[in-house]
């Protein structure tokens, strides 16, 4: 072996002996930050608009530990309560859209006074399926056999269900059609009602109308044929809608859109008005007074 052969291999043989004696260093940890998750959920609940779930999360997942509750349990808890509350505002912007007249609801109509055959006719348009087949509701009677009563009960029960229902009268809605043809945008107001499913007319007929009048309400059927259903109450019979319509051409084929798929009530029932006022007065009470809009 060569001299510098021995020198170079005493030199690893001292570093091998130093690095056994020398202790080695640790690295220094890095340190891990705590996470708040009820506020870091708080958050991420917010930002993906949970709102129902943000708020009950905490109480429910001390709910869930102590009722030794699942995973998936604990999150169908909050997930249906959370739909559930959807649901409900949904109805509730449902209910202001529509503009039903307060208190003519399903549950305080008295449906003794009508028809065996009405009665089970109108449970059976209850479940809305006419709506998706755009099937039109066209409801005749005398003044005060409550049409509007009906019609208004019946929307109810649509809108608690999730439809989309807007009720007027045909007086305000004729005007407002009028004033949006003069304004140049008849077409625009007739897209708005389009998206409702079911468009309340309360009281075709009740006010004579001016052959104007009834060009932009014939306008209106004519565009929501097929494409929306249309509910309305009328004290005149098919054979004097030309009172309404002005000429017969017009009159036929505003008949023809509405009757092609619809069902017709007839509410051959008194008025409830004048047994109202008979009732009072064989009790001695006074009747009770309405506001005067026009009611059918």
């Amino acid at each position: 072996m060569t001299k510098n052969t021995k020198t170079t291999a005493t030199r690893s043989a001292t570093r091998t002996r130093q690095a056994k004696v020398m202790p080695k260093t640790a690295s220094p940890k890095t340190a891990i930050p705590k996470i708040d998750l009820p506020t870091q959920l708080t958050e991420q609940f917010r930002e993906l608009r949970l709102p129902t779930i943000r708020d009950q999360f905490l109480e429910a997942a001390t709910r869930a530990a102590t009722e030794n509750l699942s995973h998936l349990e604990y999150l169908s808890e909050l997930t249906t309560v959370e739909c559930e509350t959807r649901r409900f505002g949904r109805i509730r912007r449902l209910l202001t859209r529509s503009r039903l007249p307060f208190g003519k609801t399903w549950d305080n109509f008295k449906f003794d006074r009508l028809p065996l055959n009405v009665t089970r006719q109108l449970e059976t348009l209850r479940d809305g399926s006419f709506l998706n087949r755009r099937e039109n509701i066209l409801i005749f009677g005398k003044p005060g056999s409550e049409k509007s009563h009906v019609l208004c009960a019946l929307a109810e029960q649509l809108v608690q269900q999730g439809h989309s229902i807007l009720f007027t009268t045909c007086t305000l809605l004729v005007q407002q059609l009028l004033i949006a043809k003069r304004d140049l945008r008849l077409s625009k107001l007739i897209n708005q009602l389009s998206k409702f499913e079911g468009l309340i007319m309360d009281d075709l007929g009740y006010v004579q109308q001016s052959r104007e009048e009834m060009e932009v309400l014939f306008t209106l059927l004519a565009e929501r044929y097929e494409r929306g259903s249309v509910l309305l109450t009328s004290n005149l019979a098919f054979s004097k809608w030309d009172q309404i319509f002005k000429d017969t051409m017009t009159t036929v084929a505003a008949i023809d859109r509405l009757v092609h798929h619809s069902v017709i009530i007839e509410l051959n029932v008194p008025s409830f008005r004048v047994e109202t006022a008979h009732k009072s007065k064989s009790t001695g009470q006074q009747p009770t007074t309405k506001s005067p809009t026009p009611t059918s």
